[in-house]
């Protein structure tokens, strides 16, 4: 009798594009290697060539950005590619990438942040936030595909992840990139700010990291002994791909501004209103400045506050609402059953879930979402794109490669993949933290 066949890559022929910062990539190279398939990666700085082990199989992209188009079509065609992966679908290399592998008919796999951190990442096909196709999903079609009474979830996470690991392993990218990048003369940043900055920025952050701890500590404790009633904005970085593509706000000083019109204009006298940064927040906006000026011209003088990344929890937990564009934080604020006001794209934006009203009546009396539409969305993201781990901290990544090249080397998509098997005959993944 002939063995039955246990390379599960066998025939699959991958090319990573570029992954989070830090070894996760590489690590995920080996996993793919070792189930059979054969596996390449495309570097486009230093930072991206020296987290990768195989350099046999790294391929330096040089060019510029606007020559990258067409040689990924040639690369693809040439290596004869079946997968391409890749974190987050919306730099531009990324973008042009998708367009030239569904033009020939090839998988996308989208690694992103989990859409519930910080115990784990999201996974998907074709696309991520609002590129997921989730966002063409409804609680009830998920509810149909989901078997049995959904348990109450787990108590919300108090932390966002391994933010040292995080910042860590983007300091050291952004050092490589900016003194040795010699090889790669075409190489430019996704994002407005040179790799200079982005360093600097970086540094700072760690150096200031016990500062700002104690500032945060402060601000916190302050607000919840002060006895009045706070309503908490879920800030998101400016640079966010999922604030700048599928948010409707041209600036974060945009959504700043109209996050204080609103409660100026319908909020009880005796409420605050409490800004509250992303954990990875480096202050290349003056955010600060800008709601404190806001603030002033609105009459809300010692009613808006700014706290500093950290612990979400111990704000969420006193909270009367939430505000955000289109944050995986909202999903903290839900867990909790908190209202929550999201202006953006996001795969939470149900109708069951988010508040539609105008900021002015929300902040006057939110509309709460419904509990158990809330269980039905995240049993079905933990059944469905959410795999345990991370990508910064040994841990984490130990803990994603026991499940995640299974996934990748799957036929279809995790949503496609749960509407495939039906209700009835898919185990109920980790669904606790």
């Amino acid at each position: 009798m002939a063995a039955m066949e246990t390379n599960l890559g066998k025939g699959r022929r991958v090319l990573l594009l570029q992954g989070p910062h830090g070894p996760f990539f590489d690590r995920l190279g080996r996993g793919l290697r070792a189930a059979g398939a054969e596996v390449w990666r495309a570097a486009f700085n230093r930072g991206d060539q020296v987290f990768w082990s195989d350099r046999a199989r790294l391929i330096p992209v040089t060019c510029g950005p606007d020559d990258w188009p067409a040689l990924c079509t040639r690369l693809l065609a040439e290596l004869a590619i079946t997968d391409i992966v890749l974190y987050g679908d919306t730099r531009p290399i990324h973008a042009a990438a998708i367009r030239a592998a569904r033009a020939a008919n090839l998988r996308v796999h989208v690694f992103e942040e989990g859409y519930l951190r910080p115990y784990w990442i999201t996974y998907e096909r074709d696309g991520a936030n609002g590129h997921s196709r989730i966002m063409d999903m409804g609680i009830a079609d998920m509810r149909a595909l989901l078997q049995g009474e959904t348990p109450a979830p787990p108590e919300a996470p108090a932390h966002w992840g391994d933010m040292r690991e995080h910042i860590f392993y983007g300091a050291l990218y952004h050092w490589f990139v900016m003194m040795m990048n010699r090889r790669y003369p075409g190489y430019r940043p996704h994002r407005a700010l040179s790799v200079r900055r982005e360093f600097a920025l970086y540094l700072r952050r760690l150096a200031l990291l016990p500062l700002h701890a104690a500032e945060r500590f402060a601000a916190t404790r302050a607000i919840r002994a002060g006895g009045f009633p706070y309503h908490l904005v879920l800030l998101q970085l400016a640079h966010d791909a999922s604030f700048l593509h599928h948010g409707p706000f041209a600036t974060m000083d945009d959504f700043l501004r109209q996050c204080i019109e609103g409660f100026a204009a319908g909020a009880p006298a005796h409420h605050h209103l409490v800004f509250k940064a992303h954990p990875l927040e480096d202050d290349r906006s003056p955010h600060r400045r800008v709601i404190a000026r806001l603030a002033r011209d609105h009459g809300l003088t010692g009613r808006v506050h700014y706290v500093r990344g950290g612990k979400l929890a111990l704000l969420l937990d006193g909270a009367r609402s939430a505000v955000t564009v289109n944050s995986t934080a909202g999903q903290q604020a839900l867990w909790r059953g908190l209202p929550l006001r999201a202006f953006g794209a996001a795969i939470y934006a149900k109708p069951e879930l988010v508040s539609d009203q105008p900021l002015p009546a929300f902040f006057a009396a939110p509309r709460p979402p419904q509990t158990e539409a809330y269980r039905v969305l995240r049993r079905f993201l933990l059944e469905t794109s959410q795999l345990p781990g991370g990508y910064y901290a040994m841990r984490g990544r130990d803990q994603l490669m026991r499940q995640v090249v299974d996934r990748m080397l799957a036929p279809g998509d995790p949503y496609a993949m749960r509407q495939a098997a039906g209700a009835s005959d898919v185990p109920h993944l980790h669904l606790t933290a």
